[in-house]
């Protein structure tokens, strides 16, 4: 880490997205501490807001950290490509969006359960713990029950 000088506003940790956030680290990187928010969204979203990407993450105004917060919400109002989403032409919605920290996390369990419910093949590999994306199996991956002669 770098020399930091320190203000009266400086904050050692930041609530963002209920996610805790470094604010030693520069702007960009610290929102990557988010799930769901790689380096090149982060820098994004930093250009967008016009927000000083030499910055850090400490150092953000609480002006600054809502409007990171609106992008994040909803990035097409902002003119992020729809490329840029992790969420495109939703099955039940059928609008491009991106989810970022606890709805990552809700949206991936429902598509699961969605998978193992209609018996799906990439549904029922995941309920029996096996490799989901073709991977040969046959000599990797041997921990817990497949291993032993019994």
């Amino acid at each position: 880490m770098s020399f930091v000088v320190e203000d009266n506003d400086f904050q050692h940790i930041l609530r963002i997205l209920n996610t805790n956030v470094d604010g030693r680290t520069k702007v960009a990187y610290a929102l990557t501490k988010i799930r769901g928010v790689g380096r090149r969204l982060a820098t994004m979203v930093c250009k967008k807001a016009d927000i000083d990407l030499n910055k850090r993450a400490g150092e953000l105004s609480e002006e600054e950290i809502e409007t990171v917060k609106t992008i994040l919400a909803n990035p097409r109002q902002f003119n992020i490509p729809v490329w840029f989403l992790n969420r495109q032409k939703d099955r039940k919605e059928g609008k491009d969006k991106h989810l970022v920290a606890n709805h990552l996390d809700s949206t991936m369990r429902e598509d699961l359960e969605r998978m193992k419910k209609i018996r799906l093949h990439r549904g029922l590999r995941h309920f029996w713990s096996l490799r989901v994306r073709g991977q040969h199996t046959k000599t990797t991956g041997r921990r817990g029950k497949t291993v032993g002669a019994h």
